[in-house]
C-alpha cells in the first residue's frame, strides 16, 4: 500500500464522515492525492470555490444547483482539512483558519447571489456618506471572528447597515431596513438550509442586539444606542472577538465600514483605564456557564466530559485570555487581537503571569482544540464530551498520539492539561476563597486600634460619618472598611513602631479616599492580596511614591506580582525600544480622529507615569533582589524623559507642517538640548527640564523661524499643559542665548556664533558651564551632531585659568546668595562641601583643561570627569575617587529624602560620620583648585 492510501486508511478509520463522502465520491480520491499534498489557504479555497462553479453560477440565477454547489464544496474542504489534520500534516493554526476563511468567502458569495435578485426587483441602498452602494456589514463573532473555527462550528453573526432610507427600485422601493433583513433571512437559508448535499454551516444569530427578540437587521445608530443603553457585560466579551467579515478585506468598502464599527465597538468593550472589575464578573458568567454544562451533561449516557465547557477546559482557557484583554485592551491597543493563542503570547511577553504558566495553558489549548476536532470529524458532529465508550476513546488515543498508544497514557495527559488549565484558572480568578479579601459587614463599632492608631483613629471616626462615605454603593463601602481592617491588622502584627504604623495607615486611608469611587481600582485591591501587601510596604518605604500612587490610582496595577520588569534592568535599550514600539501603537490608536490630541496628552502621561512608577519601585527594591543604586534610577528617568521628548516633537510636528504647508514625512532639521539634570542624566522624579530648541536653516529662510518656534511652543503645550491625568514637566528655557529675552528657538549656526564669542552678543562663561553638561535628547540627530561638534569646539578652547577661576568664584558667590542657610542643619546641595561645588569643580576642569585632555569632553557625569581628571594629573587620583564617592553618598541621601517626601535636603550632621567626612574631602578639593572656601565665595 503506498503512502497515499494509508493515509486514507487512517482517515476513513477515524471518520464515518469522510468514509461516507468518499464512498460517494470517488472521484475526489484523485483530487485530495493532489491536494492534500497543499498547505490550506484563501488561494486554494478561491480555487476550490471555483472548482465547484460557485463565482461563476452568481449571473446564472439557478438557486438550487449554486446552493448544491456550495455544499459540495464545503464537504470537500472537510475532507481536504480532515484529511491533512488526521495524517499530522496540518498545525492547529492552518485548520482552523481554512474553516473560517472558507466561512468568509462563503458568507460574501452567498450575499452576491441574493444581492443580484434584490438589485432587479427594489433597487439598491445607497450611502450618503461614501456615495456609493451600500454593503451589508456582516460581523462574524465567537470562533469565527477570532478565526478559530472548529470541523463543525455554528457561525455567529450579527448583520448591520450603516443608516436608514430607501431603496429607488421600480416598480417598488423598501426601507434600507427591510431590504437589508430581507438579504439576511436569504443568506441564513443559502449557508444553513439542508438538501441533499448536507448544509454549509448552521448560523446562530443570537448574539445580536435583544437576541432572538431583536432585529435581525439594525443600523449602526440602532446598534449604538442598544449598546450605550443596554449592552450587558457578557456582550462586552463577546464583541471581543467581533470582526467584520463582509466585505471582505479586500473590497473598496472594507476600510469605511471597518472604521464606522469600531468607533462603536472599541468604546463598549474596552475601557481607558485598568478594569479589574471584570474579573468578579467573569468568575459569575463562568460558574453559570459551567453549571448549566453540567446540567446538561447529567444523565446523558456518554456525557460525562465536556472539553469545551467543563472543567479545565476550553472555556476556561478563552475566559482567562478575554479577562486580561478586558483588563488590559484600553491601555495597550496589543490586547485587543482576536485569537486566543496570541492573546495568551502577549500574557507571556509582557510578564504578567508565568512564562512557564502561559505554555502549559497554550500546549492545553492546542491538544484539546486538536481532541475536539478528532471528536467532531468522526461523523460531522457538533460534540464536545469526551466519550465513555473504550472503543471510541482507544481511536481518539490512536488518532492523537499515534499507533499502539494506551489509551491510559492518553487519558493521563489529557488530564494533565486540563489540571493545568483549571488550576492556573483557579489562580488566575482567585477561586479559592481564602486568597480574596472577604467582604462582610464590620462590626459597628469597629474602628483602628486607638492607643496604636491615634491619628488614624480620628480619620476613620470622622469618616464614618461622612457624607462622601454614606454616598459610596454598599460594595464599595463594605470594600473601603474591609481592606482598611485589613490593613491596620497588617501593619499591626509586622512589627513596626506605631507612629510609622500610624503614618502608612494614613497614608492608605488618602489612597483608599482616592479611589473610593472607582470600583476597578477597589477590585484590584479586594481581589488580589499581594496588591494590598505591596501597596502597604510602598507606603512605608517612601511618602513621595505615596502621593504619587494616590494622585494615579491606575499605578496600582503594577503592585499586582512581585516581580520588575527585568529588562528594564539587563537590557534598558531594548526595554524602552518596547516601551517606545507600545507607545507609538497607542497614539496611532487615537491621532487619527480629529479630537486625537488631548487623548495622545494623555496618553503620554500615562506611560510617563507608569514607567516612572516602575523606576520607583525597582528604586525601594519592591519585587527586585537588589535595589536600584541612585545612578541607574536617574538613568532610567533620563532615558523616559528622552522618549517622551521625542515621541511629543514626532508628533506636533505634523500639524505645524500642515499649518504651513510642509511635508510632514520630512524630518525637520529641529533638536531638542538638554541642560542641567536631564543634560547629566541626573534626572530625579520631580525635576523640571532645562530645554534649548535649536534649527538649521538659511538665513534667509525668513520663515523658518515662525516655523520652528511654533513647533517648540506647541511642545511645550503637550508637555506642561495640565489635563485629566496631569501634567508631564516643568520646562525651563532660560539657559537658551540671551536667556528669557532671547528667541525662543535658535538658528544652529546662531548658536554656535554666540558660543563661540563671534560678535558683540556672546554667552558668558557661566552659558559654558551649563555647556557642559548639555546633550542632544531629542528630535533630527543631524542637527543634534551639529551640537556636539560646536560643544567640543567651545569646551575645547585654551582659557586663562585665572580668569575662568575668577568668573566660577563669583558665580559660586552668586548661587551661595540666592540659597542662603541659616539653619544648623547641613544642605547637601548648595553648602560649603555641597553637591554644587563638586558640579562647579567639575566644570572648572573641564573649562580649563579640555584643550589638554580632550578625554574631558565627554558627557560622562561628575564621578566619572573626576576620575579622569585624576588620572591626567589635575588633581590627586585619591582625592578625585574621594570626592567622587562623597558625590554619590550626597546624592543618594537628597535622593531619599525627597522619596520620604522632604521639601529641602537638609541634615543634621551630628553622628553623621560619613557625611562629614564627605563635606571635608569636597572642601579639601575646592580650597585646593580655587585657593579660597566655598563659603568665602
Amino acid at each position: 500500500m503506498d503512502e497515499f492510501s494509508q493515509q486514507i486508511d487512517f482517515l476513513e478509520q477515524h471518520s464515518t464522515y469522510a468514509r461516507r463522502w468518499l464512498g460517494a465520491h470517488p472521484e475526489w480520491l484523485e483530487w485530495l492525492r493532489i491536494q492534500g499534498r497543499k498547505k490550506i489557504d484563501i488561494e486554494g479555497i478561491q480555487h476550490l470555490l471555483n472548482d465547484c462553479s460557485v463565482y461563476q453560477q452568481v449571473e446564472e440565477r439557478d438557486e438550487v444547483l449554486w446552493m448544491s454547489n456550495l455544499r459540495l464544496a464545503r464537504q470537500r474542504l472537510m475532507l481536504w482539512v480532515a484529511f491533512r489534520d488526521l495524517n499530522g500534516m496540518a498545525d492547529l493554526q492552518e485548520v482552523t483558519h481554512a474553516l473560517s476563511h472558507f466561512a468568509e468567502l462563503a458568507v460574501s458569495a452567498s450575499i452576491a447571489f441574493v444581492r443580484e435578485d434584490l438589485k432587479n426587483r427594489f433597487g439598491l441602498p445607497w450611502s450618503r456618506t461614501t456615495n456609493s452602494e451600500m454593503p451589508l456589514m456582516v460581523v462574524g463573532m465567537g470562533k469565527l471572528g477570532g478565526l478559530e473555527l472548529n470541523l463543525s462550528s455554528d457561525i455567529d453573526l450579527i448583520f448591520l447597515y450603516e443608516h436608514d432610507g430607501e431603496t429607488n427600485g421600480a416598480p417598488k422601493s423598501l426601507s434600507y431596513q427591510e431590504w437589508f433583513t430581507r438579504m439576511g433571512k436569504s443568506l441564513i437559508r443559502l449557508l444553513a438550509e439542508h438538501d441533499a448535499n448536507g448544509f454549509v454551516f448552521r448560523v446562530d444569530m443570537r448574539l445580536r442586539p435583544n437576541g432572538d427578540s431583536g432585529p435581525l437587521v439594525c443600523s449602526l445608530d440602532m446598534l449604538e444606542e442598544y449598546l450605550l443603553v443596554q449592552g450587558r457585560e457578557w456582550e462586552r466579551y463577546a464583541w471581543i472577538k467581533g470582526r467584520l467579515i463582509a466585505p471582505l478585506p479586500n473590497s473598496p468598502d472594507f476600510a469605511h465600514c471597518q472604521k464606522e464599527l469600531d468607533q462603536l465597538i472599541r468604546p463598549f468593550v474596552y475601557r481607558r483605564y485598568l478594569d479589574y472589575g471584570v474579573i468578579a464578573a467573569i468568575r459569575d458568567l463562568h460558574a453559570q456557564i459551567k453549571a448549566e454544562a453540567e446540567k446538561r451533561s447529567s444523565g446523558h449516557q456518554g456525557r460525562s466530559r465536556d472539553i469545551k465547557l467543563g472543567r479545565g477546559g476550553i472555556r476556561e482557557i478563552e475566559f482567562l485570555a478575554q479577562m486580561f484583554q478586558l483588563m488590559r485592551g484600553g491601555t495597550d491597543p496589543r490586547f485587543r487581537v482576536r485569537p486566543s493563542l496570541e492573546v495568551l503570547e502577549l500574557i507571556k511577553q509582557n510578564g504578567i503571569l508565568n512564562a512557564d504558566e502561559v505554555e502549559s495553558l497554550q500546549e492545553a489549548y492546542v491538544f484539546l482544540r486538536r481532541l475536539e476536532h478528532r471528536i467532531q470529524v468522526w461523523d460531522d458532529q457538533q460534540t464536545h464530551y469526551f466519550p465513555d465508550d473504550a472503543e471510541a476513546r482507544s481511536r481518539l488515543a490512536i488518532s492523537m498520539q499515534g499507533l499502539n498508544t494506551p489509551v491510559s497514557s492518553f487519558i493521563a495527559e489529557l488530564d494533565r492539561h486540563q489540571n493545568n488549565v483549571a488550576q492556573l484558572f483557579e489562580k488566575a480568578f482567585l477561586l479559592d476563597d481564602d486568597a480574596r479579601l472577604e467582604i462582610t459587614p464590620l462590626a459597628n463599632n469597629w474602628a483602628p486600634d486607638k492607643s496604636f492608631f491615634p491619628e488614624s483613629f480620628l480619620r476613620w471616626e470622622a469618616w464614618v460619618d461622612s457624607p462622601k462615605q454614606k454616598l459610596l454603593p454598599e460594595k464599595s463601602r463594605l470594600i473601603v472598611d474591609n481592606l482598611m481592617c485589613s490593613a491596620a491588622r497588617n501593619l499591626q502584627s509586622n512589627g513596626a513602631s506605631p507612629i510609622d504604623a500610624d503614618h502608612t495607615l494614613l497614608s492608605f486611608f488618602d489612597l483608599l479616599e482616592a479611589i473610593a469611587r472607582r470600583s476597578a481600582y477597589l477590585s484590584i485591591l479586594a481581589e488580589y492580596p499581594k496588591a494590598l501587601s505591596n501597596v502597604l510596604e510602598l507606603l512605608k518605604a517612601s511618602q513621595w511614591g505615596a502621593q504619587y500612587l494616590t494622585r494615579h490610582p491606575h499605578l496600582l496595577d503594577h503592585l499586582l506580582n512581585s516581580q520588575i520588569e527585568r529588562a528594564l534592568i539587563d537590557n534598558p535599550e531594548k526595554y524602552w525600544a518596547e516601551v517606545k514600539s507600545n507607545l507609538n501603537m497607542r497614539l496611532d490608536d487615537v491621532m487619527s480622529a480629529d479630537d486625537g490630541s488631548e487623548q495622545a496628552m494623555d496618553i503620554l502621561r500615562v506611560v510617563h507615569h507608569n514607567e516612572t512608577f516602575i523606576t520607583l519601585l525597582a528604586d525601594l527594591g519592591i519585587g527586585i533582589k537588589q535595589a536600584l543604586p541612585v545612578e541607574k534610577v536617574s538613568d532610567h528617568l533620563s532615558a523616559l524623559a528622552d522618549l517622551i521628548l521625542q515621541t511629543t516633537f514626532e508628533r506636533v510636528w505634523p500639524g505645524v507642517a500642515k499649518k504651513f504647508e510642509l511635508s510632514s514625512e520630512v524630518i525637520p532639521p529641529f533638536a531638542i538640548i538638554a541642560y542641567g539634570k536631564l543634560g547629566g542624566k541626573e534626572l530625579g522624579y520631580a525635576s523640571d527640564l532645562d530645554l534649548v530648541f535649536l534649527y538649521q536653516a538659511e538665513d534667509s529662510d525668513y520663515a523658518a523661524q515662525e516655523v520652528y518656534a511654533l513647533l517648540a511652543k506647541r511642545m511645550i503645550n503637550w508637555l506642561t499643559a495640565y489635563t485629566s491625568t496631569g501634567s508631564l514637566f516643568e520646562i525651563d528655557t532660560r539657559l537658551r542665548p540671551n536667556g528669557s529675552a532671547g528667541f525662543l528657538v535658535t538658528n544652529a549656526d546662531a548658536f554656535k556664533k554666540y558660543q563661540l564669542r563671534e560678535g558683540d552678543n556672546a554667552a558668558w562663561v557661566w552659558e559654558h558651564q551649563a555647556l557642559t553638561r548639555a546633550r542632544f535628547s531629542a528630535g533630527n540627530s543631524n542637527v543634534g551632531n551639529f551640537f556636539d561638534s560646536v560643544r567640543s569646539e567651545v569646551l575645547s578652547q585654551k582659557r586663562n585659568i585665572e580668569h575662568l577661576r575668577f568668573e566660577i568664584l563669583e558665580m559660586r558667590r552668586k548661587v551661595h546668595a540666592g540659597h542662603p542657610n541659616t539653619d544648623t542643619e547641613f544642605d547637601l546641595k548648595h553648602d560649603s562641601g555641597g553637591m554644587v561645588d563638586i558640579e562647579f569643580i567639575v566644570q572648572f576642569l573641564v573649562l580649563a583643561y579640555a584643550h589638554q585632555y580632550p578625554q574631558l569632553l565627554g558627557n560622562l557625569g561628575n564621578i566619572a570627569l573626576l576620575r579622569i581628571a585624576g588620572e591626567a594629573g589635575l588633581i590627586s587620583l585619591d582625592l578625585a575617587h574621594s570626592v567622587g564617592d562623597a558625590y554619590r553618598l550626597l546624592r543618594a541621601r537628597q535622593h531619599r529624602l525627597r522619596l520620604d517626601g522632604a521639601e529641602k535636603t537638609r541634615i543634621n550632621l551630628e553622628n553623621e560620620h560619613q557625611l562629614i567626612a564627605a563635606k571635608d574631602v569636597v572642601q579639601a578639593l575646592w580650597l585646593q583648585i580655587f585657593n579660597a572656601s566655598s563659603d568665602s565665595a
